[in-house]
């Protein structure tokens, strides 16, 4: 039987039982998405940009569990070379696939500079997304105009979105499938209550899919 990390999130953050239906259907975009081989695009500024690569990181390797790749793709690495085939299918972790739009700073400066800063992450969206893979925008106001136009991309290439914010939610909230809006005001107590929140969801993709 699966561990519920939502459950255990709004036990030791109480204020966040007001949005724990939200927290459970954001789970269930991202799970809906993975089964069906998508990927997750994660997009902010600043402290939220960090959230985004923090949130990729747990995704992309081992959290908590250890994360074996399958027995057939290790025999196939061990079949190309015996030595490094067994470093590999020993150091490889199994990964949801997930990348931060808010990095690449060549691709990102180059846009921004020859175009228009405002849609490089929008630009990334255009690139990378597909139908059915998630976007998911964290923005502590919801109004993060580079993220508004991310997220029509996104709706465009019929992906889903996710928008973890506070405040009222702003702009994003009535554009997103699912919005996580935290019931907090102030920039710093929204992002402390943001991290439970992703991490949470981390760790219930993860029992999920790798236990």
């Amino acid at each position: 039987m699966e561990q519920d990390y939502i459950a255990q999130l709004t036990e030791r953050y109480p204020e966040l039982k007001t949005i724990e239906a939200e927290i459970r259907e954001a789970y269930r975009v991202l799970e809906r998405c993975y089964e069906g081989g998508g990927k997750v695009l994660a997009g902010g500024n600043g402290g939220s940009a960090a959230d985004c690569e923090h949130f990729v990181g747990e995704l992309m390797k081992s959290f908590v569990k250890r994360r074996a790749v399958p027995e057939d793709f290790a025999r196939s690495l061990q079949d190309l070379h015996a030595e490094r085939g067994v470093s590999l299918a020993a150091g490889l972790q199994g990964a949801l696939p997930a990348i931060a739009i808010c990095g690449h700073e060549a691709l990102t400066s180059a846009y921004g500079n020859d175009v228009d800063w405002m849609l490089a992450m929008a630009q990334q969206v255009y690139g990378y997304g597909e139908e059915g893979d998630v976007l998911l925008a964290v923005t502590t106001s919801g109004n993060s105009e580079n993220l508004l136009y991310a997220a029509d991309v996104a709706r465009a290439k019929g992906m889903k979105i996710i928008a973890l914010t506070g405040k009222t939610g702003g702009k994003l909230a009535p554009l997103s499938d699912v919005a996580l809006i935290v019931p907090k005001t102030e920039t710093y107590q929204i992002q402390e209550l943001h991290l439970p929140i992703y991490h949470a969801l981390c760790l219930q993709l993860e029992e999920h899919f790798f236990s």
